[in-house]
């Protein structure tokens, strides 16, 4: 019998995770910065890639709001390019033939866990930069 997960290292429930778009999470590699990584549905479960497209690697799949889904390729929204979901590989765009970067993943009991050794669960959503635009009490002088 496997060993039961770590509760740490669990992102969400997998009803959660839409089948039409993506879900975001922010993740920690050692004492490096953080790392956006979406999780992607596909036929055999979940599969997690980091958040950047492989064409210009600063430029995020999923900008907070779920990134496009079409028959089963996750799309760039900024350059058009088509990742298959369960290999992350590009069939059509600027980096045709270039792979995401992948975080392992599993569903156990109806969770999605971080497997990835090389990788912390920080939480849910975008990388809180700490960065929330104007206050409501700013005044602005023209």
């Amino acid at each position: 019998m496997a060993p039961a997960p770590d509760p740490d290292r669990r992102i969400a429930s997998l009803d959660v995770v839409p089948a039409d778009t993506t879900y975001l999470v922010t993740l920690r590699n050692g004492d490096d910065d953080p790392r956006e990584a979406v999780l992607v549905r596909t036929d055999d479960g979940v599969s997690g890639w980091l958040n950047y497209c492989r064409h210009l690697l600063d430029v995020r799949l999923d900008k907070g709001s779920g990134a496009p889904m079409r028959d089963g390729e996750l799309v760039c929204a900024n350059h058009g390019a088509y990742f298959e979901a369960d290999t992350g590989y590009c069939t059509f765009g600027p980096c045709e033939g270039a792979t995401l970067e992948s975080v392992d993943v599993s569903v156990v009991d109806g969770d999605v866990y971080l497997t990835d050794d090389d990788y912390a669960f920080v939480e849910t959503g975008p990388i809180d930069d700490g960065n929330d635009g104007p206050s409501p009490t700013s005044n602005v002088e023209f």
